[in-house]
């Protein structure tokens, strides 16, 4: 569709729908899940395995061809971990595997597509080793992670640092450093003294936040009522 034909209640009541599958579905496979999260669709989101926890004011977004799966193993050499900080946002299509551990920081944004991994999964030369060589990933506050990109086992990114599209991170990221290519190297550095906004001022006021997407909410969905969601989904015209 080329707009959204619901009315503000219903948008309002499918949202509500979201967060109570969250807390009927996700949160109880979670060791620990924060307050304010916002999951679009988050029944194409799949946990498997222990040890993760999820911070607070987290957005993820989950579709029926891309699902986000959090996957942490258990193995004969101990038990992965996957840590993700507060404000976080994780696209559709994410995946994050952890023999060891993952931790993400606060701030850090996952694009559609990427691939994050602590291990090899098969050691080298003997292919009935199911974890094989491995190592923790960090990624500090505020790392970018681009569309497709994969972050290979015992990769530090340092705060702020940007991770281009496609691109395969085999080794540690400076703070601030712009990397691409497989594998990436360092293509540019921002300026850490030019100031810079991150999620977690996006969500300083939660409730003021909430309260201004309501008003446009209301705004633009104002001359939408259910008899037209309706007609939009069952019999769609050039122009929905």
């Amino acid at each position: 569709m080329r707009r959204d034909h619901r009315p503000a209640s219903l948008k309002r009541a499918y949202a509500a729908l979201e967060r109570a599958y969250v807390r009927w579905r996700l949160a109880p496979q979670l060791d620990a899940l924060g307050q304010g999260f916002h999951f679009m669709k988050p029944w194409f989101v799949r946990v498997n395995g222990p040890g993760i926890t999820v911070g607070d004011q987290v957005h993820w977004v989950a579709a029926a061809d891309r699902h986000i799966t959090l996957s942490s193993w258990v193995h004969p050499k101990g038990q992965g971990r996957i840590t993700i900080g507060n404000y976080c946002l994780l696209c559709p299509g994410v995946r994050i595997d952890s023999a060891v551990e993952v931790t993400l920081g606060d701030g850090c944004m996952v694009a559609a597509g990427a691939y994050l991994t602590d291990a090899d999964w098969h050691d080298l030369y003997d292919r009935t080793e199911v974890v094989g060589a491995s190592a923790p990933i960090v990624l500090e506050e505020n790392v970018w992670i681009g569309d497709g990109a994969t972050v290979c086992k015992g990769v530090r990114i340092g705060a702020h640092a940007i991770v281009a599209a496609r691109a395969v991170v085999t080794k540690d990221v400076p703070p601030f450093a712009v990397v691409a290519g497989n594998p990436a190297t360092v293509v540019k550095t921002l300026d850490p003294e030019r100031p810079r906004r991150t999620r977690a001022e996006l969500f300083a006021d939660p409730e003021g936040l909430e309260a201004w997407l309501r008003e446009l909410d209301n705004a633009f969905l104002a001359s939408n009522t259910v008899p037209g969601w309706l007609r939009s989904r069952l019999y769609p015209r050039r122009g929905d």
